[in-house]
């Protein structure tokens, strides 16, 4: 069983109070790093354990604090992205949702860091019962010395502010966040200049996942090189993983980098097979933007190497036979799934989710969604999947942010590994039709 150095206590009766997290040794980073370290001291322990970005972008997270600027007289930020809105992703909901003050120990620790006075967690708008948790928790940790001016003796002043969106996955991009925090149309910003040099209202800014926050505690209570001692290669530590679809125990895990996937899925401390007995089809590894991956190429890579939990095992192989470890959203497709559908469902989340500021995401989003409508409900031709195909190649890489690669990858990957089924769509509209409307109607009588 994996090592949990975030979620152990998630379960303990009263944990979300701050008296209860106390006595289970919360806020021991805050204490340890306040009284005994220099901010540099932080930095360098979060460097030495190799933390890479836990919200999707894997870049290491020390490194991003180095580059942060510290011009004389500006202040400085930390904001924690919280707009969890990744279709397939929860684990930052749950992490807020059961270890609020796991989240506010690991932002005073990291303020601390930067040298910011003033930092905000920016929450998705739909989690309005999870800011007030969070709200509960800010409010304790004041009343209790570990938040306001002079923390725990040390000269040391922080203020912390979480503010909600209104519910736009776009706004889950750095500096499209930062502009709607600003109280602007969240759109995102042309780099560079980058956050690090000019982010929140015009000062050098991080911005970081609630799991990437969460995990600079254990880093500082034990050190940067225990925590680098889990896991393999340039993937260190723990991973909270959201684990949905056709499994026997969907949920969210705490991993030890480094585990196979077929351990994940089969294994009787994680997912436990597949549900109903049922064949594995299909698995989206990290999250809706990342390439879905067939059976064959889910716990084996193209090589015929085991499949890991890892950044760098998932991508093994590229996009031709690879995918990301992403954000932890593990999506598992039982052999009865329809990969046409479940790309056309993706797909009418990004054309929504579209800010509309880039004319080939704006509009390449809505073209495909309308070609899977057609070939989903039996008026497709063969010529529409190289017209995807064509789509793809023009949205991707041509957009100020990621949302319009996050649209074309699963679009593309399924097309890649599935075209088969995409064909059958076209030559047997009404058989598939009628196996969509029967899984439908199955889910409806569940």
């Amino acid at each position: 069983m994996a090592r949990k150095l975030l979620i152990e206590h998630a379960e303990v009766e009263g944990i979300a109070s701050f008296d209860i997290y106390r006595k289970h040794g919360g806020y021991a980073s805050v204490e340890k790093a306040l009284k005994t370290m220099s901010p540099e001291d932080v930095v360098e322990e979060v460097k030495k354990s190799g933390l890479r970005g836990r919200g999707g972008a894997g870049f290491p997270t020390g490194m991003k604090w180095s580059f942060l600027a510290k011009p004389e007289g500006v202040e400085r930020h930390l904001v924690c992205n919280a707009d969890e809105s990744e279709p397939g992703t929860f684990k930052d909901r749950y992490l807020m949702e059961k270890l609020p003050h796991l989240l506010i120990e690991g932002m005073i620790t990291s303020s601390y860091a930067l040298g910011a006075r003033s930092s905000y967690i920016y929450i998705r708008g739909e989690f309005m019962y999870i800011l007030r948790i969070l709200e509960k928790a800010i409010a304790e940790a004041y009343k209790n010395g570990m938040l306001g001016k002079n923390i725990l003796g040390s000269g040391y002043d922080l203020d912390l502010i979480v503010t909600p969106g209104g519910g736009a996955y776009i706004c889950g991009e750095e500096t499209a966040l930062l502009e709607s925090l600003e109280g602007k149309r969240g759109n995102p910003r042309m780099k560079p200049p980058f956050p690090a040099v000019k982010g929140l209202w015009g000062n050098p800014t991080v911005v970081n996942n609630v799991e990437s926050i969460a995990a600079v505690v254990p880093i500082v209570n034990h050190g940067g090189e225990s925590y680098a001692s889990i896991g393999i290669e340039r993937s260190t530590g723990t991973k909270l993983i959201s684990a949905s679809g056709n499994l026997v125990r969907p949920g969210v895990y705490e991993i030890e980098l480094g585990l196979t996937v077929e351990e994940f899925i089969y294994g009787d401390d994680y997912c436990r097979g597949i549900a109903n007995g049922k064949k594995l089809k299909a698995c989206v590894p990290g999250g809706s933007s990342v390439p879905i991956l067939p059976h064959y190429l889910v716990t084996k890579t193209a090589a015929g190497n085991d499949r890991l939990m890892t950044y760098e095992s998932l991508s093994e192989g590229g996009f031709e036979s690879g995918s990301m470890l992403g954000s932890g959203g593990f999506i598992v497709f039982d052999e009865d799934q329809c990969i046409v559908r479940n790309t056309w469902n993706f797909a009418r989340f990004y054309a929504h989710e579209s800010c509309g500021q880039c004319s080939p995401c704006r509009e390449g989003t809505g073209w495909m969604e309308k070609v899977l409508y057609r070939l989903e409900h039996g008026n497709g031709t063969l010529e529409d999947i190289s017209l995807l195909e064509d789509i793809n190649k023009k949205i991707e890489g041509n957009t100020i942010c990621p949302l319009g690669d996050a649209a074309a990858w699963p679009v593309a990957a399924a097309i890649r590994h599935f075209r088969d089924e995409f064909e059958w769509h076209v030559q047997s509209p009404n058989e598939a039709l009628k196996r969509n409307y029967g899984l439908i109607k199955a889910k409806l009588e569940v």
